[in-house]
């Protein structure tokens, strides 16, 4: 039997019984932590929940650029507890509730990464659980691979690669709509988003991809963009019915005063890459309910919207909405023959951050075991909760998530 076949056959094996593993860091107290986990190792990546920017004691450091490197030392030490380094780290979401802070951001960024950053993209928020700035991440453990992704004529001058490429996925920084060399923002809002798909195309093709290998897309967007609009010149992208799982996003702002950005997942071999989607639920020209990477779900972001016929949000608090949203989550899950146990990271967008305890109250009820890595922001100002003229209520809450097959938790 040859080396290469023995070795095939190892990884196999290994891969068959991974497990779910929490990971916690060396120091800091997550014991009274039941709603999630700091780090989420579910074998080929690790998936850090958001991390603000307490020290271990729980003391809050009284400067920005403190607080900023805190953060990403939170970062660092879930990424540690995984047994991986800051080389490992290939994505971050940075949420900063105010956008003036981003050159210091982006100068500290810099201190934590070597010369291929991760992939990165930030964003402009309301309200954040701890301010002045929150940091996710996801880690690929296997560094073969590994490379950031440069279009052509790339000029760089942040701390983050415009792609990173692993193994089996491409990882792809927000690309803003606006002018790569000039930075300039189009008065036209059609123009702003046909240049972030312009800029977001031009990394996978650098990468050897096109829009047909994406698993996953958040449009981030401004009210200044019309969703409608958005969403015209997003469907002409993609196949219709085949479309990227998507988590549209509406935040406060974004860097270099752009109005709208796009950042996602794509897969390197198509053959890997699958749609899912529910028989009672017609095909999509923007998203599909989740896409897989090989044995990965990407799942749509979901709301308590109750679909069917005068389809529409009834339920008047935060704890009832979700209850609707985890169903709609479920239907996609079981569509996959998988379930919540298999949820390794969630994206929970509230619309008020004082609802959190009531919503978490509930969604701790959704899962057992090893609790998913999660992040959790307040995007925008609270809407007006009444009812329209057909009854209908306003979202206030909205949850994306990554699950994993084939590993168990423990």
């Amino acid at each position: 039997m040859s080396a290469l076949l023995v070795a095939t056959l190892f990884w196999l094996t290994l891969a068959a019984h991974a497990q779910f593993r929490a990971v916690v860091p060396a120091q800091g107290s997550y014991a009274a932590n039941t709603v999630y986990s700091p780090g989420v190792d579910a074998g080929d990546y690790v998936y850090i929940s958001g991390q603000g920017p307490r020290r271990p004691d729980g003391s809050l450091p009284a400067s920005f650029d403190e607080q900023a490197r805190q953060s990403l030392e939170n970062v660092k030490a879930i990424v540690e507890g995984a047994e991986l380094t800051m080389d490992h780290v290939v994505y971050t979401q940075v949420y900063l509730d105010d956008m003036n802070q981003y050159p210091a951001m982006d100068r500290i960024f810099g201190e934590f990464f070597g010369k291929n950053p991760p992939a990165r993209s930030v964003l402009g928020v309301a309200r954040l659980p701890e301010p002045a700035i929150q940091i996710s991440a996801v880690a690929v453990r296997d560094l073969t691979d590994r490379r950031a992704i440069f279009p052509a004529n790339y000029k760089a001058s942040e701390s983050a690669s415009p792609g990173m490429l692993t193994h089996d996925r491409l990882f792809i920084s927000s690309m803003a709509g606006s002018d790569s060399a000039s930075g300039k923002v189009p008065d036209d809002p059609t123009a702003q988003v046909d240049l972030a798909l312009d800029r977001m195309h031009a990394v996978l093709k650098a990468a050897g991809l096109d829009f047909g290998n994406m698993v996953f897309v958040n449009p981030y967007l401004t009210s200044d963009i019309p969703w409608r609009v958005m969403n015209q010149r997003y469907a002409r992208r993609f196949e219709f019915g085949n479309t990227p799982a998507r988590a549209t996003i509406e935040v406060s702002s974004l860097p270099g005063g752009a109005h709208i950005e796009y950042t996602g997942v794509a897969v390197r071999d198509l053959a890997q890459r699958r749609a899912v989607r529910p028989k009672n639920m017609p095909p999509s020209p923007t998203a599909s309910p989740c896409v897989f990477a090989g044995d990965t779900l990407y799942c749509s972001a979901k709301d308590g919207f109750i679909p069917g016929p005068h389809g529409g949000i009834y339920a008047t608090t935060t704890p009832h909405q979700l209850r609707q949203t985890m169903r709609n989550l479920l239907d996609n899950l079981e569509e996959a023959d998988m379930n919540f146990d298999q949820v390794v990271e969630t994206n929970v967008y509230l619309d008020d951050l004082s609802d959190l305890p009531s919503f978490d109250q509930v969604y701790k009820e959704y899962f057992s075991g090893v609790l998913p890595a999660r992040t959790t922001i307040q995007q925008i100002a609270p809407v007006e909760r009444k009812p329209d003229r057909e009854d209908q209520f306003p979202g206030l809450e909205q949850i994306s998530f990554v699950a994993v097959r084939g590993g168990t938790k423990r």
